[in-house]
């Protein structure tokens, strides 16, 4: 499998991790798979949520990679819409004649 990486600088991976997490909405908690609700709500025996594992890097490069995938999808339905039309040729209207009209 082929590979696409990005280098960023040091100085400023902070401000590209910190600008996807906000600009994508990474909560910081999530809802907790283990939580039971037929028990009392307890954050340290059955808490409904937990803090998020999913760590800056995790997430952002999830975003990335879903940001591409949605491209190419993107892109590749537009051209098979261009070309379906393309070879239905230039008229894709059907011919609809009223006979009680002249």
């Amino acid at each position: 499998m082929a590979q696409f990486s990005i280098e960023i600088a040091d100085s400023d991976i902070e401000r590209v991790l910190s600008a996807v997490v906000h600009n994508y909405k990474r909560p910081e908690s999530i809802a907790n798979p283990a939580f039971d609700s037929e028990l009392p709500t307890d954050p340290d025996t059955n808490p409904e949520t937990i803090p998020n594992a999913e760590t800056y890097s995790q997430f952002t490069n999830r975003i990335v990679r879903q940001f591409l995938s949605e491209n190419v999808r993107s892109y590749e339905m537009k051209e098979a819409k261009r070309i379906a039309a393309e070879e239905a040729g230039n008229n894709t209207s059907p011919e609809i004649n009223d006979p009680e009209l002249p």
